[in-house]
């Protein structure tokens, strides 16, 4: 372009009358000289134009090219979304969903300390008490937690997963005011510990100070740690109200049951409140709990044989040789359906009530049954409420299964526990946190001694009644004081069985009787 206008400024300074001649016919001629300048000085315009002409086309073409290419992925976004749409309309339609009452807490916003994974251990309720110790430690160390893994290695062999028993959706956005929850890792975080993983079990009946002094450190370093157990990783006592109080509210509030779970066991409740109160017995009286007790009252020749074999094939069961009678005096067995019977009439329970057996199936069937069934003839099961239809998507998960009695237990008019497991002690504190609903925790050791004395003729019907009402007159889950045992911490009360600082406030101190010390020890694990 320079050179172009260095030549048009030559043109235009030299372009006079000295650039033309006279022909010899007098005619005025341009010297051909300056005519090949000008014919070049042409061309060079009309190229330049021509350039920047086909520059401009390029540019409108490219500008083109980007507008089709932004409307294209915006259609392309407005159709995935309409799709996902589609698809989420399409499964709601399928199953049921999970529903909010009230509208979801503001999300708590703190500096992520890192990455909690943690695999629950033991049956539901053993699991349950575990997951909301979990979500509490995560939430005052400041970490993201990732949905419990269950145990799928346990003697029920029960494969089921979080979401396949608790509503998922719900835990999560219930608690976004307290701690975030993740369904998996993030992408990195995932790699990382797809390479290895820092994982450990925490330290039985630890208080929050071995939290926030040892694993949350161990958290800040490795970025993830997984927790091997959660049963009993956090005291029942001397920890903060705050700390308590979420345990409760993650275990009375945030963990609702799955919506096929809970629909089912909504109808069974349904159908028991059509024909009037009804009486949840929680009857541990399965093989499994036969065999691994040793407890074998009013078991035949047969029938001892054939426990004691199951209780020597599993290696994992220290305990093979048993004193059952032994064992039953110290209050130890869980209650024969023939003694529960007698308990309960004895107290004094209507024979019309119905009784929801809340157990697997009971050892030695009907015949065990049959005494009482004689009491109370409105005996039922979910199995005899319930078309097989209903039951059987559940069948083969004892998890499931186990939900359902948990939730019509829950809900029962009376709840009786023959056995202080874990679902008793769950129960009983959830039926404590709703305003603390009946719940007779019978007292083995005295009922034992008291069926004796009837069974042999010391104690008229009249006297073994009231004997057995005066034993357990304060045991009907009134509001009372924890039993704190410092150093003893598998001795004391379960926080789950009596979570107080979530409770009306109770001002009386908790008597402990000599029996009842005698059997929490009986009943501590070596």
């Amino acid at each position: 372009m320079v050179i172009l206008m260095r030549e048009l400024k030559k043109l235009r300074m030299g372009y006079s009358e000295a650039n033309f001649e006279e022909t010899e016919c007098g005619e005025v001629k341009e010297k051909p000289y300056f005519n090949k300048m000008r014919l070049k000085y042409m061309s060079m315009v009309k190229a330049e134009k021509l350039k920047s002409l086909i520059l401009a086309r390029i540019r409108v073409a490219r500008l083109k090219l980007w507008v089709t290419r932004a409307l294209t992925m915006l259609l392309l976004w407005a159709i995935a979304m309409q799709l996902k749409s589609l698809g989420e309309a399409v499964s709601s339609a399928r199953t049921p969903k999970s529903t909010f009452s009230y509208p979801l807490p503001p999300e708590r916003v703190y500096e992520n300390n890192g990455y909690l994974m943690v695999s629950s251990n033991g049956g539901l309720n053993q699991m349950r008490s575990g997951i909301c110790d979990m979500v509490t430690i995560a939430r005052f160390l400041n970490v993201t937690l990732i949905v419990p893994e269950l145990d799928n290695t346990s003697f029920w062999n029960d494969y089921s997963q979080f979401a396949d028993i608790f509503d998922v959706e719900y835990f999560i956005a219930s608690l976004r005011d307290e701690v975030k929850i993740l369904k998996e890792l993030p992408p990195a975080q995932k790699k990382k510990v797809a390479e290895s993983v820092f994982s450990m079990p925490p330290i039985s009946w630890s208080n929050m100070t071995y939290y926030y002094n040892v694993i949350l450190p161990r958290i800040q370093t490795h970025e993830v740690v997984h927790f091997q157990k959660t049963d009993a990783r956090l005291a029942n006592n001397r920890i903060p109200d705050e700390v308590q109080k979420l345990r409760c509210r993650v275990n009375y509030e945030a963990l609702r049951f799955a919506p096929p779970i809970q629909a089912l066991a909504e109808k069974i409740v349904r159908i028991l409140r059509e024909k009037g109160p009804f009486l949840v017995l929680h009857l541990r009286y399965e093989m499994d709990m036969i065999a691994f007790s040793g407890c074998n009252e009013g078991c035949n020749e047969q029938e001892i044989d054939e426990l004691t074999k199951m209780r020597y094939a599993y290696p994992w069961w220290k305990e093979k040789v048993i004193d059952s009678e032994k064992k039953r005096l110290a209050g130890l067995c869980p209650l024969t359906p023939e003694e529960t019977a007698l308990t309960l009439q004895a107290l004094g329970i209507d024979r019309n009530i119905q009784v929801y057996i809340a157990a697997g199936d009971i050892y030695g069937g009907e015949r065990r049954l049959a005494t009482l069934r004689a009491a109370y003839p409105n005996l039922v099961k979910k199995e005899t409420l319930l078309p097989p239809s209903d039951l059987d998507p559940f069948r083969n998960h004892s998890n499931q299964m186990a939900a359902l009695d948990y939730y019509v237990a829950v809900e029962s008019d009376i709840f009786v526990p023959t056995n202080g497991g874990n679902m008793a002690k769950v129960v009983e504190g959830h039926r404590r946190y709703l305003g603390f609903k009946e719940t007779i925790l019978l007292e083995r050791k005295a009922i034992v001694d008291l069926v004796d004395l009837y069974r042999a003729g010391s104690l008229s019907w009249e006297e073994f009644s009231s004997e057995m009402k005066e034993a357990h007159a304060d045991r009907m889950g009134k509001p009372a004081k924890r039993l704190v045992i410092p150093g003893k911490p598998k001795e004391e009360d379960y926080f789950y069985t009596n979570p107080e600082e979530c409770l009306t406030p109770v001002d009386e101190p908790h008597q402990v009787s000599d029996d009842q010390k005698q059997n929490v020890e009986a009943e501590a694990e070596p």
